[in-house]
């Protein structure tokens, strides 16, 4: 995912051209977007969408002073809190509203999915309620709310359109983000990606393919692969060896510095996937590998297709071909019936993994989910375990980190401060590999911009970052590649 700063910068990007025209057009929109990088990718194609309909995307500015026309809110209901987070930020919005009468709000993404009318009945100032699956109707709903003051919801069960044939307002002009599918066929017991996003659905490879060159035409040099289970993809044809076969055709198009992909499914990263990502060039050395537990017994009561020993073997083999490999992971602490036995097998299999850094969520019940049925622990005992495993993963991640001092690292830029790069002079990118690092410019060296690599000496290891301030004089690195 994008950090604050890399998504500021991103954003500031976009809305120059508005800015310098000064238009408003049919209004001024913000998206707000919620949840994974799913919903990232389909706020860009709501964002093509509006603009195609000749809606205006709102500067830095016009966001912070609230003078906004449109709000669309991108929701996410992976976990419990997804409801009260979306209906609180809409109450926040109807506070604008009261200033600003003829704001329209909408909301779209996985919780209109699932709520549907219920929004639109608790919140009757929200203008439009549209779905995963039909992010195309947005501007006819709003023409309709304006025309009868009447809230407007549209969800579609069905899969029509694959959101990446909509139009893209990208918020990079150097990172892409690239569906190579929609929706999930597994049924994992605590997840409700599959109600809210459909079965798994595939793009055509050459699709996929000219959507890339599309990017790299328009000075993109990096992308990133989606999918719910992106190696997973082929399958439904029978080809098994689809997405090697795609890893493999992205390192043959011009251009493209750099590709990684999220997030794949333990179960299905098979032999020739390893080789594709070991032997493309482009093809970066980082991998989400999602674990969720490290019982036995829990993952099998969550439906996960794998068990602690083969995950792990697995991992062996993929660190065997990239010794470099950067890999995250995520994990569900509190899954019902979780004991002290099951909870330990997780800190056993994370110490032995050694992950760069993980995702740990406490368990909460999704509604509609097979879990969300099963007796819940008690919060303080979740609580406490949690504690444990965010401790143990933060020195695993300090550790790892360490290892990166006196190295040099290419980092390409993504944005041009960090919280704290306006009083160092620090631009903010990521390594190869994908951690996050700030970089020092030295006195009298070129600053690079955004999409500019840059080689430099790792000089501290933070918690979660690197920090390069190099010194030439020292014999330490410094360059900058365009």
């Amino acid at each position: 995912m994008m950090t604050e700063a890399e998504r500021a910068s991103y954003d500031v990007e976009t809305a120059d051209a508005a800015a310098i025209a000064g238009r408003r057009g049919k209004g001024v929109f913000h998206i707000d977007t919620l949840g994974c990088q799913m919903n990232v990718h389909d706020s860009e194609r709501i964002a093509g969408v509006l603009e195609a309909d000749g809606y205006v995307p709102a500067t830095e500015e016009q966001v912070a002073s609230r003078d906004l026309d449109l709000i669309v809110l991108n929701t996410c209901a992976v976990r419990e809190n997804a409801t009260e987070k979306m209906y609180g930020t809409v109450g926040r919005y109807n506070r604008v509203k009261l200033h600003r009468p003829n704001l329209q709000i909408a909301v779209g993404g996985c919780m209109a999915q699932i709520d549907r009318r219920k929004i639109a009945d608790k919140a009757p100032w929200v203008s439009a309620v549209f779905g995963t699956k039909n992010l195309d109707s947005l501007p006819r709903l709003l023409d309709q709310n304006r025309a009868t003051g009447k809230p407007q919801v549209e969800v579609t069960d069905a899969l029509e359109q694959m959101p990446s044939d909509l139009p893209a307002a990208r918020a990079s002009r150097v990172s892409s983000w690239v569906a190579i599918s929609v929706g999930c066929n597994n049924t994992c017991t605590f997840c409700i990606v599959p109600t809210t996003r459909g079965r798994e659905r595939d793009r055509r490879p050459g699709d996929i393919l000219d959507e890339i060159r599309r990017c790299v035409a328009g000075g993109a040099k990096e992308i990133t692969l989606l999918g719910q289970n992106v190696n997973s993809f082929g399958y439904g044809i029978g080809d098994r060896y689809a997405f090697s076969k795609l890893l493999r055709a992205c390192g043959e198009i011009e251009g493209l510095e750099r590709v990684r992909f999220t997030s794949p499914h333990p179960a299905a990263f098979t032999d020739d996937v390893i080789a594709a990502m070991a032997e493309t060039p482009n093809v970066m050395h980082q991998l989400h590998f999602p674990l969720q537990s490290g019982s036995d017994r829990i993952l099998k009561a969550m439906r996960r297709s794998y068990r602690s020993a083969r995950f792990l073997d697995i991992l062996g083999r993929i660190r065997a071909a990239m010794p470099d490999a950067q890999i995250s992971t995520d994990v569900i602490v509190g899954f019902p019936g979780e004991t002290e036995e099951d909870f330990q097998a997780t800190l056993d299999v994370m110490r032995e993994a050694r992950f760069s850094s993980a995702f740990m969520f406490i368990y909460s019940p999704r509604p509609g989910t097979p879990a969300a049925a099963m007796e819940q622990l008690p919060h303080d005992v979740v609580q406490e375990r949690f504690e444990r495993l965010v401790a143990l993963q933060e020195r695993i991640t300090e550790e790892n980190l360490a290892t990166f001092e006196g190295r040099d690292v290419e980092v390409m830029v993504t944005g041009q401060q960090g919280k704290k790069d306006s009083d160092t002079h620090r631009v903010t990118g990521r390594e190869k590999t994908g951690v996050l690092v700030h970089i020092g410019v030295p006195e009298g060296e070129p600053t690079p911009r955004i999409g500019d690599f840059v080689t430099a000496t790792v000089t501290h290891a933070g918690r979660h970052n690197l920090i390069a301030d190099p010194d030439p004089r020292k014999g330490q690195t410094y360059h900058v590649r365009h």
